[in-house]
């Protein structure tokens, strides 16, 4: 059976926690879902305590938030109810954050693969 990813955006995040939460990071924990509803951003991935790093290290918890378009995702990241809560956690929290869009329904790496070929051939002396 064929399922249809209902996200096409979005919010990856790349933190470093202490140790030991800070308060203000459990309150920013505690509220984040209500700031996510409105704009229909779902967790998908919230700190991944069981992984494997199979290339390379992450030491880091990784963060993923999807969206039904990246116009949510922005909406939602820019919303004064979220920016209420960034300092709770950016305070406690070192981390990297970015909104990116998916690829789109039918999306085919072998074909991309084909058009960056053809325009680097057009680009070559």
């Amino acid at each position: 059976m064929t399922t249809v990813n209902a996200y096409n955006a979005y919010a990856v995040a790349n933190l470093r926690p202490p140790a030991r939460l800070h308060d203000e990071v459990l309150s920013y924990l505690e509220r984040i879902q209500a700031t996510l509803d409105p704009f229909g951003g779902r967790f998908l991935v919230h700190g991944a305590p069981e992984r494997e790093a199979r290339e390379g290290e992450w030491p880091s918890a990784l963060v993923l938030i999807g969206f039904p378009s990246m116009d949510a995702a922005r909406r939602w990241y820019d919303s004064a109810a979220y920016q209420e809560l960034i300092p709770l956690r950016t305070r406690h929290m070192a981390g990297d954050a970015m909104l990116i869009e998916g690829v789109p329904p039918g999306y085919d790496a072998a074909a991309r693969a084909g058009a960056l070929r053809a325009a680097q051939a057009r680009q070559a002396p």
